[in-house]
């Protein structure tokens, strides 16, 4: 089912009242990641170079080459999760010139940043749990993430199977994804500009510049079993890493999904859609923060995309404390522990296909959007 005629509209007072408290909070400092940024950068620069050399050096035999893989995975995940993501959301610093850049960083690692953006920034943030429009959510038949959508009996076991085939998203991107989607000329229903001038050229020599350093290098240098296994075993940890981190921010029980009418247009809320949806989780492990590019706070990112991530456990106490005021639910797992944990109920009860409870479901009543409740503290 495709469904975008959704748009999720902005100016609800509780919108107003948070975007009134975060910009009060910067008070004309610079949302961008600064030097905390660059920090980060040259550290995930380092990792990779030490990573890539050992490999260079030591990686002759398979089980040395599968070892020195499973860091590497790894650190190409913390340059997905920090420094491409910032980048291609124009938050990693003032200058676009180099969120451009960094953005790039995507490219390098196998991936088009041109049809990410408009995966990602234009389709799932705006479309966020809505079942047949949020493209994040569509896994064809092999997983059932969500209500609305089909129910095989394979699905019986997608709690189980679901974690080694996380580990191969990437290699689909690498090899099918970025191709179908650019001869398609849309991603799930919602067409998109043909790559032209700058943007082609950067996604040819992305390609090329991918393949060679993770394939044709390492194959050169000891052999295509080495070459292959260091390629395979760094992409399925880092498939891993990125595909648990999003089902943890929205496949879950605490999150609500929209299963709306194959027809029609709805308008929600945009800010209370995010609460509703996003579920943040170990707010005060500054090492999976760190090392997440603060994805751990994704209901923050999602309210803020366009602010660095570096700011995000600051802002996480201002839009709880503001969802409270109006009487709203800021939703988050104490743990990675726990969030794992719901994420495989989650998986289990949509394999099974257990009748859901009403409050998991933002139901056409609620799509309504009845006049919400003005700021508790509007009187002050």
């Amino acid at each position: 089912m495709k469904h975008q005629g959704i748009k999720l509209r902005g100016g609800s007072p509780f919108h107003r009242d948070l975007r009134k408290r975060v910009d009060a909070h910067f008070a004309g400092r610079s949302t961008a990641g600064g030097a905390a940024m660059l920090r980060k950068t040259a550290t995930l620069v380092a990792a990779f170079a030490v990573c890539y050399g050992l490999f260079l050096a030591f990686g002759a035999s398979a089980l040395a080459a599968a070892l020195i893989a499973i860091p590497f995975g790894l650190v190409l995940g913390g340059f997905g999760f920090s420094v491409m993501h910032d980048g291609n959301h124009g938050a990693y610093s003032d200058d676009k010139r180099i969120d451009h850049a960094m953005g790039l960083v995507l490219d390098a690692l196998g991936a088009s940043s041109y049809l990410w953006k408009h995966k990602h920034n234009r389709i799932h943030h705006s479309h966020p749990n809505i079942v047949g429009a949020d493209d994040d959510l569509e896994a064809g038949w092999f997983l059932r993430m969500a209500p609305g959508q089909p129910l095989h009996g394979i699905h019986r076991l997608q709690h189980l199977y679901m974690w080694p085939l996380y580990g191969f998203i990437s290699i689909k991107w690498h090899w099918y994804d970025d191709f179908a989607q650019l001869r398609a000329g849309e991603i799930n229903g919602v067409s998109f500009p043909a790559p032209k001038g700058r943007d082609r050229v950067e996604f040819i020599a992305g390609k090329l510049f991918f393949f060679t350093w993770a394939l044709v290098l390492p194959i050169a240098a000891h052999g295509l079993v080495s070459g292959l296994l260091f390629y395979v075993v760094s992409q399925f940890v880092l498939g891993v890493a990125l595909s648990t981190v999003f089902q943890l921010a929205h496949c879950l029980e605490e999150a609500r999904f929209v299963v709306p009418p194959t027809e029609g247009q709805i308008e929600i809320d945009y800010a209370t859609h995010q609460l509703e949806t996003t579920v943040d989780f170990a707010p005060g492990n500054r090492l999976a923060t760190w090392y997440l590019g603060g994805l751990n706070y994704q209901t923050v990112h999602h309210l803020f995309p366009r602010i660095s991530h570096v700011h995000y456990p600051a802002l996480a106490s201002i839009v709880e404390e503001t969802a409270a005021d109006h009487g709203l639910t800021y939703r988050s797992h104490p743990t990675v522990r726990s969030a794992l944990v719901s994420h495989y109920r989650w998986m289990k009860r949509m394999g099974h296909g257990e009748a859901l409870d009403p409050s998991t479901l933002i139901t056409l009543d609620t799509l309504a959007v009845a006049p919400e409740r003005e700021p508790l503290r509007a009187a002050a």
